[in-house]
């Protein structure tokens, strides 16, 4: 699987995280896809780029560190002071209705606005 594309499976998993209110350590979601924690800001990368540009909230905020229940370093979107009302705004955005954009839009942001820290 491309970046791309599995950036468009995480979209899935995130928006239904959101509708139940829920966030996801870095470690359960590596579980979910099937990929080392390691990896995963690059993965996220064009789920953040396409919110930024399309002015939605930021997805991207429901992964956060074991340790510290906060986003990694390569979440841009919100400053922390702004931090628990994206997380609000996340929650209350209807993700399904909205729709996974698909792996080419996902592409053509994150080449668009690279946002990665």
């Amino acid at each position: 699987m491309t970046r791309s594309e599995r950036a468009c499976q995480i979209w899935s998993i995130l928006a239904w995280a959101a509708r139940n209110r829920q966030s996801l350590t870095y470690t359960n979601l590596s579980k979910l896809i099937g990929m080392p924690s390691a990896g995963l800001g690059r993965l996220l990368e064009p789920i953040q780029s396409f919110c930024i540009l399309n002015k939605l909230p930021p997805l991207t905020i429901l992964v956060v560190r074991t340790t510290t229940g906060l986003p990694g370093q390569g979440f841009t979107a919100a400053s922390a002071s702004e931090y628990a009302k994206a997380h609000m705004k996340v929650f209350r955005f209807d993700w399904l209705d909205y729709g996974n954009p698909g792996s080419e839009a996902l592409e053509k942001a994150v080449l668009r606005l690279p946002s990665n820290g």
